[in-house]
C-alpha cells in the first residue's frame, strides 16, 4: 500500500453541532436559532411528537414527524433530506434513535433474543453497524447538521440571594452512547435558563464560552468559523457522478477511492430509482453493474 501526503488546506466546512440539557433547557429553539442563521432552507426531523412546530410563527422550516426511531429510519430520512435540498437539517432529538421505540437499545435487545440467548455482548455485535451507519450518515450530510440531545437531570442544593437552601434542575450526561460527542464539532449544554456552556468546539473563537440566551450572533459567529475556506463538494457531487449511464469500472473505482478518501462512504443518498442508500453502497452497485472491460480480473470498487 502506497501513502502519499498532500499539504493540508481547510475547506469551507458544514456544522455539525450537539446541543444538550434537561426538559425545558430550550434546545429546540436554539437549534431554531443557529439554523435560520446557517441556511434558509430549514427541515426538522421531530421525534418529539411535533414540539418544534410551536416555533412556527418564529422560524421558517419544513417538518417530518417520525414515530419509531430505527437507525436505518434517520438515514433514510436524511437522504430524502439531501435530494430536496435542505441547506440545514435539525434532529430533535437524537435521544430517541437511542432510547426509543426502535432505538439502538431495542435494537440490541432485539438482536439477543433472536440469535444470542439473551447475551447483550452479541447483540451489541450485530446491531452496532446500524449505528454506525447512522452516524456516518448525520457526519456526511452534505449540508448543516445540528442534534439535540436530552440529558438526565438531577437536583443541587444551592443558597439563594437570601441565603436560604433550595432546589436547582441540573442536567447530566446526554441520554445516548458514550462519547457520541466526539462525532460533532461544537457541543454545547444548556440549562433552565437556556444558558449555553461551550463544552467542545474546534472553533477556537467560542470554545468554553458561556452565553445566556443564544441567539443570532452566537449562530453568527459560527457561521463566520464555517465559512473560512475554500468550498468543497459534498455527497451529493459524487452520487450525481456514481449515476452517471455511461460510467465505467474504472471511473467508478476512482470515484470510490475519492470519496473513501473524503470520508463520505456512509453518507445517505438517494439512488436513480428513488430508493434511500448509502453513497459507498451505491457505488459498489454501480460498478457490478457497469460491463467488465476487456482484460478486466476481479476486484470491486472500494
Amino acid at each position: 500500500m502506497n501513502f502519499t501526503f498532500t499539504q493540508a488546506t481547510k475547506e469551507e466546512a458544514k456544522a455539525r453541532v450537539a446541543l444538550t440539557g434537561p426538559s425545558g433547557s430550550g434546545k429546540t429553539y436554539t437549534a431554531l436559532t443557529i439554523a435560520t442563521t446557517l441556511g434558509k432552507k430549514v427541515a426538522v426531523i421531530d421525534t418529539e411528537r411535533g414540539s418544534a412546530s410551536k416555533y412556527a410563527d418564529e422560524f421558517a422550516f419544513d417538518k417530518l414527524n417520525l414515530q419509531t426511531f430505527e437507525p436505518t429510519t434517520l438515514c433514510q430520512a436524511l437522504a430524502a433530506a439531501a435530494a430536496s435540498g435542505y441547506e440545514v437539517v435539525i434532529v430533535d432529538s437524537l435521544t430517541h434513535f437511542w432510547s426509543g421505540t426502535g432505538g439502538m437499545l431495542e435494537q440490541v435487545d432485539a438482536a439477543a433474543k433472536r440469535g444470542y440467548g439473551g447475551n447483550s455482548f452479541g447483540g451489541w455485535k450485530e446491531a452496532r453497524p446500524q449505528e454506525r451507519a447512522m452516524i456516518d450518515a448525520l457526519v456526511a450530510y452534505p449540508g448543516h447538521v445540528i442534534v439535540t440531545m436530552r440529558s438526565k437531570t438531577d437536583y443541587v442544593i444551592e443558597e439563594d440571594q437570601r441565603g436560604r437552601k433550595v432546589p436547582r434542575k441540573v442536567g447530566l450526561k446526554p441520554e445516548q452512547r458514550e462519547g457520541i460527542e466526539y462525532e460533532f464539532d461544537i457541543v454545547g449544554d444548556l440549562d433552565h435558563e437556556n444558558t449555553l456552556v461551550v463544552t467542545k468546539s474546534r472553533a477556537r473563537k467560542i470554545a468554553n464560552r458561556v452565553v445566556a440566551k443564544p441567539g443570532a450572533e452566537f449562530a453568527q459567529e459560527i457561521a463566520d468559523w464555517l465559512g473560512d475556506g475554500k468550498p468543497s463538494v459534498d455527497a451529493l457531487h459524487y452520487r450525481d457522478l456514481a449515476v452517471v449511464p455511461t460510467a465505467t469500472r474504472e471511473d467508478l473505482s476512482a470515484l470510490a477511492n475519492e470519496v473513501k478518501e473524503r470520508g463520505l462512504l456512509g453518507a445517505a443518498v438517494i439512488d436513480e430509482h428513488g430508493e434511500a442508500t448509502s453513497l459507498g453502497d451505491l457505488i459498489r452497485r454501480r460498478w457490478k453493474e457497469a460491463p467488465a472491460e476487456a482484460g478486466e480480473k476481479g476486484g470491486e470498487a472500494a
